[in-house]
C-alpha cells in the first residue's frame, strides 16, 4: 500500500493529523515547561566549558523539501568542521557534548521546532540538504514527510558505528539510509495516535536506558 492511499482525510500524506498535531503541542508545552531548569543548567554548562554559542543551529530538510533552522544545544567545538554523520567517538564532540548526546538533552531545543510545525514528535530523521542530495532517487519518498524528533530508527537500530578504515558519510549512506528509510515508510504509511505514542513510550524507555534499541516488529506498536 503506497503512502498516498493510507492517508486519512484528516491528514495530509506527508504531515500530521489533527490528533498528532494535538499531541505535538500538548508534549512540547508540557516537556519545555517542566524542564526549564534543566534547559538553564546546560546552558550554563556549555557556556563555562567551551567557547562558541549554547545553541546551535543548522539547516535541514522538512516537509515537501523545504528547508528549515533545526536547534540543538551545541555539542561540538565551535567551528570544527568534518564529515555531517557523526559517530559516537567523534573527536569535535566537546566533554559536555558526551554527557549530553548520551541522555540526548542536546535534543532539547527541538521542542521548539515542533512547537512551529517545522518538525513532529514522531517521524523521519531530518536530514541535511548536503546528505539528502545524495540519496539515491527510490530513497528520496522520505524526504517528503515531516521530519521528528525521534522514530522507529532509533527504537529499533540505534547508532551503529562505521567499521575502522570505512568513511562515515559512505557508510551512512550505503548501509544505513537503506534500512532507516524502510523502517520509516513502514511507520509512515500507518501513522495512527496509537502507533505514535508507542514510540514515545519506548523511545523514552530507551532514553532512560529502561531499554536498548534493538531490532522489533513495527507492528508489534499499531
Amino acid at each position: 500500500m503506497s503512502a498516498q492511499q493510507s492517508c486519512g482525510v484528516a491528514e495530509s500524506c506527508t504531515g500530521v493529523g489533527a490528533p498528532r498535531r494535538a499531541l505535538d503541542i500538548a508534549v512540547s508545552l508540557i516537556v519545555l515547561a517542566a524542564m526549564l531548569p534543566v534547559l538553564l543548567v546546560i546552558a550554563i554548562a556549555i557556556r563555562l566549558t567551551s567557547r562558541g554559542p549554547i545553541i546551535f543551529h543548522q539547516e535541514r530538510v522538512g516537509e515537501g523539501g523545504s528547508t528549515f533552522t533545526l536547534h540543538k544545544f551545541r555539542t561540538m567545538i565551535a567551528g570544527s568542521i568534518g564529515p555531517e554523520f557523526t559517530v559516537p567517538h567523534d573527536s569535535r564532540i566537546t566533554r559536555v557534548g558526551r554527557v549530553l548526546r548520551a541522555g540526548h538533552l542536546d535534543e532539547l531545543p527541538q521542542f521548539a521546532n515542533v512547537l512551529r510545525g517545522e518538525m513532529t514528535l514522531v517521524g523521519p530523521r531530518p536530514e541535511t540538504p548536503g546528505l539528502a542530495a545524495r540519496y539515491p532517487p527510490e530513497l528520496r519518498q522520505v524526504l517528503a514527510y515531516r521530519p521528528g524528533m525521534t522514530g522507529p530508527c532509533q527504537v529499533f537500530m540505534g547508532r551503529p558505528s562505521p567499521p575502522p578504515g570505512v568513511d562515515a558519510e559512505e557508510f551512512y549512506l550505503a548501509e544505513l539510509v537503506p534500512r532507516r528509510v524502510a523502517l520509516d515508510m513502514q511507520f509512515l504509511q500507518r501513522s495512527t495516535l496509537r502507533a505514535t505514542a508507542a514510540l514515545l513510550v519506548v523511545t523514552l524507555a530507551v532514553v532512560a536506558g529502561l531499554r536498548k534499541a534493538k531490532p522489533a516488529r513495527l507492528a508489534d506498536l499499531a
